[in-house]
C-alpha cells in the first residue's frame, strides 16, 4: 500500500501521483455504496501491482471541496477579472471573493487587459487595487498585448493546488496558457449575444505550473448563498471579521444592532462604504433565499 494524490480523473480511472510516479487506478469497490466519490486533489491511500492496474482504497478527509470543478483540498483560487471589455465589476469580485473565503481558499486577484485602459480608468483600477491590498488581498494587474504581470503570478502558486475563477469571457484559459505555453487549452470564441466564452476541457486535471498545481478547468459557476447562513457573512469580509468580535452583540449582523464595532468603522472611514454597500446585498440576498426555501 501506498499514498499519494489523485491529479487526473477520466472515464472511471483515477490517475495517482505518488513519489514521483503515475499510477491508474479504480475506485475500491465499496465506494459506492459508502457514497465516497474520489476526486481530482483527493490524498488517498492505494495499491497498484503495476503503473496501469491500481486500486484506491481510501480517500483521507478533505479541507474543502468544490462542485464545478470537482476536485478537493484546493488553497488558492486566481480571480480574473478584466479591466475591460468586460468592464471590472467590483459587486461580481466581492461576490466570488464571499464564495472563496468561505470555502477556506486564498483568493490571488488578478486584473486583466489594464494596457486597454486610458489614463483615468487605469487610475481607477489602480485605486482598487490598493483597497484589496488594504484589506489583505494579493492584485496583480497584467497586460493582454505582453506577459507583463503574468510572470508574477507563478511564486504564488508555489506549493499550492490552485482553481481559476472569475467573470465571464476574460481569458481564464489564456491565462492558464500564457502560463505555461505548452498547455494549449482550447477555448470558443466569445458569443456577442451571451457575453462569455465556453470552456471545452472535458475532464479536470491538476497540471504543474511552476512549484504548484493548478486545475485546468475554470470552476465556481454557481454563485448563489444557498449554503451560507447570514450571521456567517461577515465571516467572508475580512474587514469585518476581525471586527465582529468588539461589537456588543455575539451574531451581530452589523445592520440595527446598537455598539457595533464594525458599523463605527465604517463611519470612521476604516471600511469601505462600497464593500459595505455589497455585504448588506448580499445578506439581504441570503435572508430572501432562506424565507423561499423555509
Amino acid at each position: 500500500m501506498a499514498t499519494g494524490m489523485i491529479v487526473k480523473a477520466l472515464s472511471g480511472f483515477y490517475y495517482v501521483h505518488s513519489e514521483g510516479e503515475l499510477y491508474q487506478c479504480r475506485g475500491r469497490g465499496n465506494f459506492r455504496k459508502r457514497q465516497i466519490k474520489p476526486l481530482v486533489g483527493d490524498e488517498v491511500e492505494f495499491e497498484a501491482e503495476n503503473k496501469t492496474d491500481g486500486y484506491i482504497l481510501d480517500v483521507f478527509e478533505r479541507k474543502n471541496e468544490l462542485i464545478r470543478p470537482p476536485i478537493a483540498n484546493v488553497d488558492q483560487a486566481m480571480l480574473v477579472f478584466s479591466a475591460l471589455e468586460p468592464d471590472f465589476s467590483p459587486l461580481l469580485l466581492d461576490r466570488f471573493l464571499v464564495h472563496i473565503e468561505a470555502n477556506d481558499i486564498e483568493p490571488l486577484i488578478i486584473i486583466s487587459k489594464v494596457d486597454l485602459l486610458d489614463q483615468e480608468k487605469l487610475e481607477t483600477i489602480e485605486q482598487f487595487k490598493i483597497k484589496y491590498e488594504q484589506i489583505g488581498y494579493n492584485v496583480i494587474l497584467t497586460s493582454t498585448l505582453s506577459s507583463e504581470g503574468i510572470e508574477d503570478v507563478i511564486p504564488y502558486l508555489e506549493g499550492k493546488i490552485s482553481v481559476v475563477a472569475g467573470q465571464s469571457g476574460v481569458g481564464k484559459s489564456s491565462l492558464l496558457n500564457s502560463l505555461k505555453p505548452d498547455l494549449n487549452i482550447e477555448t470558443n470564441e466569445i458569443s456577442s449575444h451571451l457575453g462569455r466564452g465556453k470552456h471545452t476541457t472535458r475532464h479536470v486535471e491538476l497540471i504543474k505550473i511552476g512549484a504548484g498545481l493548478v486545475a485546468d478547468t475554470p470552476g465556481f459557476s454557481s454563485l448563489d448563498f444557498i449554503d451560507l447562513e447570514a450571521e456567517d457573512l461577515s465571516h467572508c469580509f475580512p474587514e469585518m471579521a476581525s471586527l465582529s468580535a468588539d461589537c456588543k452583540f455575539r451574531g451581530c449582523t452589523h445592520t440595527s444592532e446598537p455598539k457595533c464595532a464594525v458599523k463605527a468603522a465604517l463611519e470612521d472611514g476604516q471600511i469601505s462604504e462600497t464593500r459595505m454597500k455589497h455585504y448588506l446585498q448580499f445578506l439581504d440576498e441570503i435572508k430572501n433565499q432562506k424565507r423561499r426555501y423555509d
